[in-house]
């Protein structure tokens, strides 16, 4: 093979290896990431849910009635898809809530960053 060769090659697989670091770093769908989701989630919380769940750490076991969102994210049954079918679902006690999926991934990446491990 000739240098003109090599260099071209050499080239391309600097390109690819650029491309591919771009791709991993860049969220190329749009969404936003898991913290930045529980950040929106915990903004829902505070406008929907505050008046009758305790929704952080540190207001555990300030309300009575409703679980808090700390007992929520550690119960065993709990899991993305458990708490999103909840968030869909019409409850007896609870204001019906009309939140797009996007909310409900928001919602739901912040009850489950309240798991401890």
């Amino acid at each position: 093979m000739t240098r003109s060769t090599w260099l071209h090659i050499a080239i391309g697989a600097i390109c690819v290896v650029a491309a591919l670091v771009f791709v991993r770093l860049h969220n190329a769908s749009g969404a936003t990431l898991p913290s930045d989701s529980a950040s929106a989630g915990h903004r829902l919380a505070e406008a929907w849910c505050r008046e009758c769940h305790a929704i952080d750490a540190t207001t555990v076991g300030t309300r009575g009635g409703p679980p808090d969102f700390v007992a929520v994210a550690n119960r065993a049954s709990t899991t993305a898809l458990s708490l999103k079918v909840f968030l869909k679902t019409s409850h007896q006690r609870m204001p019906n809530l009309i939140i797009t999926p996007d909310q409900a991934d928001d919602l739901t990446n912040y009850i489950l960053s309240l798991k401890r491990d």
